[in-house]
């Protein structure tokens, strides 16, 4: 099996390059994991509570139980991964049956924080954006799909997505084998990692 890691700080465009790659290769043989399903459970919390956790640092992700998901998948063992509700801000006690397959991506804004789960990952890609492009794009994702208003992310973007995209993320480049300028024109930097993968493979 072939781990790759598609990192990037939010609204980078993270999505676009997963499915990028899922349109370039063979269908059926790529099954995707997705960080966001990993976040803790919050159960024991008051939504108020929940509210306020810090959701951009690395505490807020079960990263135990997402290596031992991945050991398992590598081991040729199907998975139950978790599925969180960005409205609630908690899991929602359902599960995706998520099969091995001959690829495997993993993908999520804090993934190359985590050593243990770096070390599995065969190809490491962090995907690059402008931050005003990046802040555009999570405002347009949060107010259309995630039932926030403009104060609220706006809010939340200058007291916690950006000092922990700047401490967390943003320096996670340097673990990266591959960065990927996220513009329409990306095309060459897909094409050389389908490139790797199908030697790989």
């Amino acid at each position: 099996m072939l781990v790759i890691g598609i990192a990037g700080g939010t609204g980078c465009g993270k999505t676009t390059v997963v499915n990028q790659l899922l349109k370039e290769l063979p269908e059926g043989e790529v099954g995707v994991i997705s960080q966001d399903s990993y976040y803790k459970d919050t159960s024991h919390l008051s939504y108020d509570e929940r509210v306020k956790i810090n959701f951009d640092h690395p505490r807020s992700i079960d990263f135990d139980l997402l290596t031992k998901h991945l050991k398992a998948l590598k081991q040729n063992e199907p998975v139950h991964q978790p599925v969180y509700s960005f409205v609630k801000h908690n899991r929602t006690g359902d599960t995706i049956l998520t099969h091995p397959r001959k690829v495997m991506i993993v993908e999520g804004i804090l993934i190359l924080t985590n050593p243990e789960l770096r070390e599995m990952f065969d190809i490491k890609i962090f995907v690059h954006a402008d931050s005003d492009e990046r802040l555009i794009r999570r405002l347009k994702r949060d107010i259309s799909e995630r039932g926030r208003d403009l104060d609220e992310v706006l809010t939340r973007y200058k007291t916690t997505l950006k000092p922990m995209h700047d401490q967390f993320i943003e320096p996670m480049k340097e673990y990266a084998d591959i960065i990927i300028p996220n513009n329409h024109y990306n095309t060459v930097a897909i094409d050389i990692v389908r490139t790797i993968i199908n030697e790989k493979l």
